[in-house]
This record gives C-alpha cells, structure tokens and sequence, in this order.
C-alpha cells in the first residue's frame, strides 16, 4: 500500500486532535527576544559614577613639569620609515614649540637604522651622543645591579625614545645598555646635527634655552612641583617657605553621548502587544546596545577612551611577548592599591596558559555573583571591548577607582528629561504620517582619570605565539 494512503488511513483512525493541530489554537510558552551581543559589561558596574552638573568635570591636579613625554609616530613608503614632524612635539625639549618649518627640517634630518636582535644600540658610560626614535621594535634597557649582575630596566617600544640628554648636555653618559631584544628600526639624530639647526634657527635657540631654564624647577619624584619641607631639625633653624602650585590649563571631561532614534509601528504596538509589551521589548533592547556601544567608547574613545588616557609613563610593553606573571606583577606594582584587572577573554585565558607552565594556579573570588579568576587578589574581569590587533596582540587595564581614591571615575548626568534609567533618558519624537512612532534614546556618560598611576595598560601582550 502506498505510503500516502497509510498516512491518511491512520487520520481517519485518530480518536482525538492532533497536537499539530491543537498548537494553532495555544498561547505557546515564549521568551523574550534574546540578543547575543550582551556582555557582561564590567567596566560599567565596577565605575564609581559621579554626577556632573554643566555636563564638564574638571580634574584639578598640582603643578607638573612631566609634560611631553609621549610616544612618536612613524609613516612608512614600504620599508622607508619617516618621522611625522609635529610628532615631534611629544619630546619633552619639544614640548609646545610653534615653528612647523623647523620642526620639518629637524625631522628630516633623523636616519633610519636597522638593528638585527641581540645587537647593542647603546651601551653603559658611552658618551650620548645621539638621540633614537623607536619607529618599530622591541629593545629591552640593562643596568648594572648592585651585586655585578645585569638588571632589566624596561622595555623600549614602538613610539619610545632614548638618548634625549644628549641633545641638551655635552658631557651626558648612557646610564645603562640598550639592546635589541626583536630586529628593530629606529630614527637617530646626532647631537652635531641637532647643534648646527640650533645655530641657525632662532626660534628653536629660545626655546630651547626656556626649557632649560624651566627644567631646573624642584620636583618631587613623580614631576610635580615640589613642596619644601623639614624634618629632623633641632633648634630654632629656619624653616623653608612653601605653597602647593597648581596646574593652570587641568583637564576637562565633556559628557559623551550615544543616540539612536527607536521606531515601531502603531499596528504593531496596538494589536500585538500580548503577552509581552513590544515598546518595552524593543527599549530594553536598544538599551542594551546602546550600552554595549558606551562601554565600547569608554574603552576606545580616543578623546576620553582608557586605553588613548593611560599616562605613557603608566604603560608597559610585555618582557617577551606572552603574559607571564612577571608581567601582571610589574603591572600590579607601578600603581598604590590596584583593584580590578580588565583583559580580552582570550587574553585572560593566554594569561591561564602562562600560568599553567609555570605550575601556578591563581584564585578565584566570589565577586557580584560570579566566579572571577585573581592576580595578587586583584580580580581579573572579562572585556571584550578591549581590541585584539590582526597580529594577535592586545592590552591589559589596571584600574584603581574612586573619587576618595584618586582613581577612575565614570561621569553622567541624572534627572534628566524623561530620564529611564541613570544617565539615560527616552524621549517621544511623535507619530509620522506612516503611522511610526518615534523615541529618542540617549545615553550621556565619560571617564575621567583623576591622577596619572590610577591607571595602567600592559600592551603589546601576545595572546597567539605558537609553541614549536
């Protein structure tokens, strides 16, 4: 018999409705829409947030002469590698200068040098001679310990100099070895070269001599102006005078925005809106986006983004590539009462292979709920806005937070018009002739870091090495 025929013999057999048939006629159990995009979103609960009236916060911090001590950027026409002249201005003997004209010629008088690993770029009591821009690579600067031994001092990467005393003084000696740690190529100048531009241009000669003027202020070990004081005195000696100087230009944060405009149509927000209300289905989840991306600029922003703020002297490049422990340790150990670590997943678990070789196995604690794996009992928190580069490298944040504690801080605007959440208002736009309904989703928010070592990035962090 066909197999037709049977199907419709065993209908006709069938004492009760069908399930297929009866499911038309339910209310089935659902979810609500689900999204995958959600993160966990770490950065946002861990922030301290402060209101901010005006929309501006300003930071007010003393007086520091630690200004231009950045990192330079390269163009390259294949493997010809050119200083970018205002680049320049991140020297700190460059700081501010005007004169775009010399600052072209000075750039074009740097040359380009190749260095294979292992070779010696600078070594211990030579004279200083020459100034080196870092344009790609990585070399490691060393030391003489105290007991005979080499000390590795840190890492030199790309966008770093070394050798600029030797532009102002003429007698300076290398403190310690530089070498190549990876084939490396940097920009050098002489010191002859740098003279002969200074001989010829007055602009560069004046300021030049105001920076050696200003450089000879007191400051304590962090930049800062120095406040003198005394202790250990006997008698009646005189006591040195002082005042806490302020920096007069500080730091002001403006309140970002992320905006989307939600539409839905009025059919769809009448007739359908059982079980489940479809405006606060489709908020929650314009909401959740709008979160993600706030996170995202928090992250990346290059105006107010952790990872474009971190002070220079707050960043450090890995020792070999992967993230072994010393590194995490040295990251840990540059900054008073570091609280949270934020990595990629995939960073996090480059970290756990590190640690697997070495037989070290770090705790977890119990933090809002979940299980979170520790360094020195700092939490090691997932953020997958932290960028992965095509080369399989990434970074990794040490934050402390909190106003009290001279930390980092999130910044947003309460009592907003038609406020739905902190920081976040949605407002009705209307109804258009198609019958759509329109509201204004916004999200105000920024971060500010208040002093420089409440932040610190690990970059370059290698998170692919393949183990031959």
């Amino acid at each position: 018999m066909p197999a037709t025929n049977t199907a419709v013999e065993q209908e006709r057999r069938s004492q009760s409705l069908s399930t297929a048939a009866a499911r038309n006629l339910a209310t089935t159990t659902k979810s609500v829409p689900q999204m995958q995009g959600i993160s966990s979103r770490w950065l946002l609960k861990i922030l301290p947030w402060v209101q901010t009236a005006g929309g501006v916060y300003r930071v007010n911090r003393r007086l520091s002469y630690t200004v231009g001590d950045g990192r330079v950027t390269f163009t390259n026409v294949g493997s010809e590698v050119r200083v970018v002249p205002q680049e320049l201005r991140e020297l700190p003997l460059l700081r501010d200068f005007g004169d775009e004209e010399v600052l072209a010629e000075l750039a074009g008088r740097f040359v380009q040098q190749e260095f294979e690993p292992g070779a010696v770029i600078a070594e211990t009591g030579g004279d200083t001679d020459d100034l080196y821009l870092m344009a790609h690579g990585k070399a490691k600067k060393i030391g003489d310990g105290k007991y005979g031994h080499p000390t590795e001092l840190g890492v030199i990467a790309d966008g770093d100099y070394f050798g600029e005393d030797g532009l102002v003084e003429a007698d300076a000696k290398w403190r310690y070895t530089v070498k190549a740690d990876t084939a490396c190529t940097v920009m050098m100048i002489t010191r002859q070269s740098f003279l002969d531009l200074l001989d010829r241009s007055e602009t560069l000669r004046d300021h030049v001599e105001a920076f050696r003027a200003g450089s000879g202020a007191p400051q304590d070990q962090y930049g800062e102006a120095a406040i003198e004081t005394a202790a250990g005195h006997e008698g009646e000696p005189d006591l040195p005078g002082t005042f806490v100087d302020y920096d007069l230009s500080p730091r002001e944060y403006e309140l970002s925005v992320a905006q989307t405009v939600l539409r839905v149509h009025s059919r769809v927000a009448d007739l359908y809106n059982e079980p489940m209300d479809q405006i606060e289905q489709q908020l929650r989840l314009t909401i959740e986006a709008l979160r993600e991306r706030q996170e995202h600029e928090m992250i990346n922003n290059r105006a107010f983004g952790l990872l474009h703020n971190a002070d220079f002297k707050q960043r450090i490049s890995t020792r070999t590539g992967p993230p072994t422990p010393d590194d995490l340790d040295e990251l840990l150990t540059r900054r008073r009462n570091a609280q949270f670590l934020l990595a990629h997943p995939h960073t996090i678990a480059a970290i756990g292979r590190e640690c697997n070789k070495r037989g070290l196995y770090p705790q977890s604690v119990e933090f809002n709920g979940n299980l979170i794996p520790t360094w020195r009992g700092v939490p090691l928190l997932p953020c997958n806005k932290i960028p992965i580069t095509e080369s399989r490298t990434s970074s990794i944040l040490c934050l402390r937070v909190g106003e009290d504690n001279e930390g980092v801080i999130g910044l947003h605007q309460t009592g907003l018009p038609d406020e739905y959440q902190p920081g976040l208002s949605v407002r009705f736009m209307g109804i258009n002739e198609k019958a759509i309904i329109s509201y204004l989703v916004s999200a105000y928010y920024s971060v500010a870091v208040l002093v420089p070592d409440a932040l610190g990035v690990l970059e370059n962090v290698e998170i692919g090495r393949h183990e031959s």
